[in-house]
């Protein structure tokens, strides 16, 4: 084995046998590092311009993996009689790891002859010569090494070889440096992405899902038990009361949470609109399709599409819609390509779907094809004990949105408490961030709670809601128990002593606050 000194330029060029066959070699190496984008598919095709051009019998291209700190096969040909194998050669290891050691090139005239050769993965033909040239980044950074088994000839034949693989080793500096950039980018994307989905993990978690009633609680059993499965799954309930959120949970809680998580309202859409949106259009299908478009299906593919208001397609859809739900299969509009994909369908309705089969609105198979497992989220009103919960959770995101701090008083949540809530959770997020826009502090009173009617009117609560907590107009100092007189004076600090805001943050009429500050001289003792 011997190990060569790096060529000189003079050492080079002074040699006569700088010959047509290395010229269209080089040719072919510099169109492949060209053409790709792919720095291993570049690579590749590299490892083949020196076999097909070069007179190569074998050209293989190992690198550093960053990790290890080995030598690893990244490029081999002529692929086909021998495959690459993912064994791995450490530093100073067999022939090839002494040339990364080395740094140097190292010719053998028969491989044969060499001790040091190990031949991992039964590449080698020990009746060849072997070259072996390092791949350097700058004067110190050792990446990998290029090796070839020439085809049989003459010693002064290999000297030129190995200057010429020299010549080569330079010119894949650019592609390996490509192939890092590339390696890391995808490392960056892949955390990211797993970042992000453990985020999104932890949002639409079960634990994140508020609700403590028996109610709620036998919707995440339901839900636990679901996610691990494929099945079709139909969200049931009121407008507003959370189905999106559970249809989350279910996705980024299943197998398929790395994959897409695909919506789609169906709610007033035409069925041209409809079927464009969920198959996709050819280019030229209609006016102003100018190109393809994937529809909601293709882009799901591997995940899971949520269909909202279901209920709302017509019956002439609801037959095309059957069909991809039952055989995976559709067309684009205006194409006859047939394409399969795999998607799992959570649907939702506010509708009584049952009724709308009877009255001939909706298809009695499609029916049977969604009812696999139905999950029935309840109403706000009846679950009024998570009322205070869900109160101020939503209050903190309005709170992070607005930039504050915002605090909601007993009085207020004894307001929302007595409230039926027929828009359900959305109603009351809306009311808490009117109140939120109309209080000057960062305390929520219970005067800045107002109620939208059934007609769209907006009223104070006071005017709405009955007086259930309302405490009697009369009572002696024994029946309001110690530390009323405290509570009374802390509420006159925090509205400037204005004594009709101390009685609604208490929750108390005029007279009764007047009443608590005449018996316990609140007056006399403070001002």
């Amino acid at each position: 084995m011997e190990i060569l000194e790096p060529f000189t330029e003079d050492v080079i060029f002074s040699e006569k046998s700088v010959t047509t066959t290395y010229l269209r070699a080089l040719f072919h190496v510099g169109q492949a590092l060209q053409l790709s984008a792919d720095p291993r598919r570049t690579m590749q095709s590299v490892a083949e311009a020196l076999h097909r051009y070069a007179d190569m019998e074998i050209a293989t291209i190992t690198l550093v993996e960053l990790s290890s700190g080995s030598l690893v096969i990244n490029a081999m040909a002529p692929m086909g009689t021998k495959s690459m194998c993912d064994v791995c050669y450490r530093s100073g290891e067999g022939v090839l790891g002494t040339v990364l050691a080395a740094g140097r090139t190292i010719l053998v005239p028969r491989a044969g002859d060499e001790p040091r050769f190990l031949n991992k993965c039964g590449l080698l033909e020990r009746h060849l010569p072997f070259i072996g040239v390092p791949i350097r980044i700058g004067e110190q950074e050792l990446v990998g090494v290029l090796a070839v088994q020439p085809k049989l000839m003459a010693a002064e034949k290999l000297m030129h070889h190995a200057w010429f693989l020299e010549m080569v080793s330079h010119l894949l500096v650019q592609s390996i440096l490509l192939a890092r950039k590339v390696e890391e980018e995808k490392r960056n994307l892949a955390e990211h992405r797993d970042r992000l989905l453990m985020e999104v993990r932890n949002r639409y978690g079960f634990d994140n899902v508020i609700g403590r009633s028996a109610s709620m609680r036998q919707v995440f059993d339901q839900v636990r038990m679901v996610s691990k499965w494929n099945t079709t799954v139909l969200l049931r309930g009121e407008s507003g009361t959370g189905k999106e959120l559970i249809a989350h949970a279910i996705h980024f809680n299943s197998p398929r949470a790395k994959l897409p998580f695909i919506k789609l309202n169906c709610a007033a859409l035409p069925d041209n609109v409809l079927e464009s949106e969920l198959f996709g259009h050819e280019k030229g299908a209609f006016t102003g399709a100018v190109g393809i478009r994937r529809g909601r299906f293709e882009l799901a593919h591997g995940g899971t599409l949520f269909l909202d208001e279901l209920g709302e397609i017509s019956p002439t859809f609801q037959a095309k819609l059957l069909r991809v739900l039952q055989e995976g299969e559709f067309e684009r509009v205006g194409g006859e390509q047939t394409l399969r994909v795999d998607v799992r369908i959570i649907a939702a309705t506010n509708r009584n779907l049952e009724e709308a089969v009877q009255r001939g609105l909706f298809r009695q198979d499609l029916y049977y094809r969604l009812n696999v497992m139905t999950i029935t989220l309840p109403s706000l009103s009846s679950r009024k004990e998570d009322i205070p919960e869900i109160s101020r959770f939503l209050l903190a995101r309005i709170a992070k949105r607005q930039g504050r701090r915002l605090v909601i008083t007993d009085a207020t949540m004894r307001l929302l408490l007595q409230h039926d809530w027929p828009g359900n959770v959305r109603e009351l997020e809306n009311c808490l961030e009117r109140a939120a826009v109309m209080s000057e502090g960062n305390i929520l009173l219970p005067d800045s709670i107002v109620f939208a009617t059934a007609l769209g009117e907006i009223k104070p609560a006071s005017v709405i809601s009955a007086p259930a907590f309302r405490l009697p107009e009369t009572e002696g100092e024994e029946e309001m128990g110690e530390g009323e007189k405290e509570r009374v004076i802390q509420a006159l600090r925090k509205t400037g002593w204005v004594k009709a805001k101390a009685a609604r943050l208490l929750g108390l009429t005029p007279r009764q606050i007047a009443y608590r500050i005449k018996i316990f001289g609140i007056e006399t003792e403070t001002f």
